[in-house]
């Protein structure tokens, strides 16, 4: 394109460009642009929206699945405990016609169940008090680095997690000081298991020093300090450990079998062992047994399973 010369007068006008040609003006490129591309734009925002609801229907069947799992098994023995014994015999996969609610108080007495439940909440309350106020007073100096080698000793903690018991010397170290089949022999050995010092370690660290020195300051002492301060909170992790605690004291089996010699002092692990043996040919009766032994566990769950997810969490993630 030449260039004219300008005479005195004259101003140049600048050539149309394609957009103005066209009859848009240009300063509605970007508006334009953006109008060309919203066709595309809406097609990935629903491609993208498709993929999350794919994902939350995959979670969902994932979920569903597991539910189903853990759930048929408890389903499958409250049918069978439902079942008459010639009920159980003419079809035993099949769904109860009759409400048999005989099997259960069968159970109870014949297992002597009042006798081992007793037990048992004997050990899991005394065994976890002791595990968790331990536990407390030991993850507090190691979390706050209060102790020489504190490092040291949370992964001491950590490692145990991995060793396998030792059975052989607890059972010489109980025999020697008299400790055998005894109660408090039992009690002391479960309370010397479990999670509860890496869990509150790792749930200590999250809480801010500055409420030691506020305490110091005003004079509070190391154990009421844990005690008024400390352990309220820390409840979550404390609860969480509690639980676990007593789920594990709970089903344990081996450690009553090795530790105490007395039927009197078996836990309702152990008369549900021995009462398989008994009755093992009455399956209503058995299954109603195992339902007893459950449904204190699955009742504890239900009711505290915020404070166990949240405690888990807190006090592994935190650490």
């Amino acid at each position: 394109m030449k260039h004219l010369p300008l005479s005195k007068g004259q101003s140049f006008q600048q050539p149309a460009t394609s957009a103005t040609s066209a009859g848009y003006p240009v300063q509605n490129h970007g508006l334009q642009a953006a109008a060309l591309n919203l066709p595309g734009r809406e097609l990935r925002r629903t491609r993208k929206k498709r993929r999350i609801s794919l994902m939350t229907l995959a979670v969902y069947l994932v979920v569903l699945i597991a539910l189903v799992c853990y759930l048929y098994p408890l389903l499958y023995l409250v049918n069978i405990s439902l079942k008459t014994l010639i009920g159980y015999i003419s079809d035993p996969v099949g769904l109860t016609k009759t409400l048999n609610w005989q099997s259960y108080v069968d159970a109870w007495v014949q297992g002597d169940f009042s006798t081992y439940l007793v037990n048992t909440l004997l050990y899991a309350l005394a065994a976890t008090v002791i595990s968790v106020l331990s536990a407390v007073f030991l993850a507090f100096p190691v979390a706050r680095g209060y102790v020489k080698g504190s490092r040291f000793w949370y992964m001491l903690f950590v490692i145990s997690l991995f060793l396998p018991s030792g059975l052989i010397p607890q059972f010489q170290l109980i025999l020697h000081i008299g400790l055998y089949n005894t109660q408090i022999g039992y009690i002391l050995l479960s309370a010397g298991t479990g999670l509860g010092p890496f869990l509150i370690i790792g749930y200590l660290r999250s809480l801010p020093k500055e409420l030691d020195e506020a305490a110091a300051i005003d004079g509070c002492g190391y154990f009421r300090y844990i005690w008024t301060v400390v352990i309220p909170l820390a409840r979550p992790v404390i609860v969480t450990a509690a639980i676990l605690q007593m789920i594990g004291i709970w089903n344990d089996i081996i450690g009553p079998t090795i530790y105490l010699s007395d039927p009197s002092y078996y836990p309702v692990s152990l008369g549900l062992f021995n009462f398989y043996g008994n009755y093992g040919n009455q399956w209503s009766t058995l299954a109603a047994a195992t339902l007893i032994v459950a449904a204190p566990l699955v009742i504890i769950y239900i009711v505290l399973q915020r404070y166990i997810i949240d405690g888990a969490i807190a006090g592994a993630v935190r650490g």
